[in-house]
């Protein structure tokens, strides 16, 4: 017999997890330490030298390498999808957003990105009441005006300097929040196939960008370019893993963990310390977020 604990405690509290979600939770802290900690901190350090979509251009390269397989047995759905004009706009706002992220990174502290993103559930509620005619309850509502209360707090007086840094930010979490609704939209799409599309059209549509604003790559830096693609693929593996085997609400608490993640990257490889207004946002979104997925649990359980 196995001498693991069958159940382990959620951050916060709560009803131990059992032993299929334990696992799903390794899986996802597995997926913060390749993604938020190692790959954010090669993406910053090599953002200092590569424009930002040269380095997005060479993680889908990358990541096409090991889709190939996939790509060549989805082919039917792959050239003939349902929806083709949405899932080209969903790739070029996935494109923009990414882009946007890694700038953001090379520019500001990483924790204090990784705060500002978490207003993404934010934006992507409003978009989906507005193109999607999802209805959002009044609890809702209020967490989401607590939460953007934070990020004021987090941009106001003391805390994040305005500046491009701020502006890819603000175009992540617009541009990503779009890509989330358009997805939603796409309900009756194969999934797999709609996993291929964005590759591939990742590829297609960063090829231009980045060979107009192409920086010829240092032999010694095509370790670090090749390792942006490998962790993020390898951190894609570990985040699917991890909602194959426990539903999202029980993993919703932990990927906020990826804060802590983020900083302590920046901190030991940037000597980067989040200010105060920063860290007391952050505190305020995670708290509003967390408030109202524990309200939809418990009226879950209700009705």
């Amino acid at each position: 017999m196995s001498s693991r604990p069958e159940n382990a405690t959620p951050p916060g509290g709560g009803a131990p997890y059992p032993a299929t979600s334990r696992e799903a939770v390794l899986w996802l802290l597995a997926d913060m330490v390749l993604v938020a900690g190692g790959m954010t901190a090669l993406v910053k350090a090599q953002g200092l030298t590569y424009p930002a979509v040269q380095l997005v251009f060479i993680r889908a390269v990358v990541g096409l390498f090991f889709i190939l397989p996939l790509v060549w047995r989805e082919r039917a759905y792959v050239m003939r999808p349902l929806h083709p004009w949405m899932n080209l706009s969903r790739v070029v706002s996935s494109a923009i957003a990414l882009s946007s992220q890694w700038l953001a990174y090379t520019l500001m502290p990483l924790a204090v990105v990784n705060a500002l993103m978490f207003s993404r559930p934010l934006v992507t509620m409003v978009m989906a009441v507005a193109m999607l005619g999802e209805r959002v309850s009044r609890a809702r509502w209020a967490g989401a005006t607590v939460a953007l209360g934070g990020v004021v707090v987090m941009i106001g007086p003391g805390g994040v300097t305005w500046g491009v840094g701020l502006l890819a930010v603000l175009a992540n979490v617009i541009f990503g929040s779009l890509a989330i609704v358009q997805t939603r939209a796409m309900k009756d799409e194969n999934t797999t196939a709609m996993m291929v599309f964005y590759t591939v059209g990742l590829v297609v549509i960063t090829a231009l960008p980045a060979a107009l604003w192409w920086h010829p790559v240092q032999l010694a830096d095509w370790v670090p370019l090749l390792g942006i693609g490998l962790l993020a693929q390898a951190g894609q593996y570990c985040f699917l893993r991890a909602y194959r085997l426990a539903e999202a609400s029980r993993l919703a608490p932990v990927g906020y963990l990826s804060i802590v993640v983020t900083a302590a990257s920046g901190y030991l490889f940037f000597d980067e310390i989040p200010g105060l207004p920063v860290v007391a946002g952050a505190v305020i979104v995670v708290a509003a977020l967390q408030a109202v997925a524990l309200f939809d649990r418990l009226r879950s359980g209700i009705d």
